[in-house]
């Protein structure tokens, strides 16, 4: 199940479960998970990109250990706000995500991505983290930036 907005996605979400934030490149996909409460967004891993039928089997088998009940993907918009062939990427990766048979019941949605890497990179230049070690982790710690946005939306509508 895709939905486009938030609202959609959160009314879909099983109950104490937690989610799964990727940020999809083109060689890797940086890989954050959330706690049960939907609080706080922590990088996993970032997994090397081969076939995306070993790809989706990696994401399974995380989403399985970690009991995940939705997922959020980085949406790669344009500066502008449009959509441009990355992005187009990103949902055809959802939508043939979706017809696996162990995402086909978890909801997915997307969130704008702009800026996460950038802030990634900041953050852990600010930690005084190697060169090797930040382009180990970086797309793990985007990936964390981006459910975090998800999960800070998420609680701005359960208060609504």
């Amino acid at each position: 199940m895709i939905f486009d907005e938030i609202a959609g996605f959160a009314a879909a979400l099983p109950r104490a479960r937690a989610l799964m934030g990727l940020d999809l490149g083109t060689k890797t996909i940086g890989v954050a998970v959330s706690d049960r409460l939907l609080s706080a967004a922590s990088a996993l891993e970032t997994v090397k990109r081969t076939k995306f039928t070993a790809d989706a089997a990696r994401l399974a088998d995380l989403a399985d250990a970690r009991e995940i009940g939705g997922i959020v993907l980085g949406l790669p918009r344009n500066m502008d706000g449009s959509e441009g062939p990355r992005a187009q990427s990103t949902r055809a990766f959802a939508r043939n995500l979706s017809r696996l048979p162990a995402f086909a019941a978890m909801p997915i949605t997307f969130w704008d991505e702009r800026l996460s890497t950038v802030a990634a990179e900041r953050a852990l230049l600010e930690a005084d983290t190697s060169r090797k070690r930040r382009a180990e982790v970086i797309d793990a710690v985007a990936a964390g930036y981006i459910l975090q946005g998800a999960l800070d939306r998420l609680h701005h509508l359960q208060a609504d």
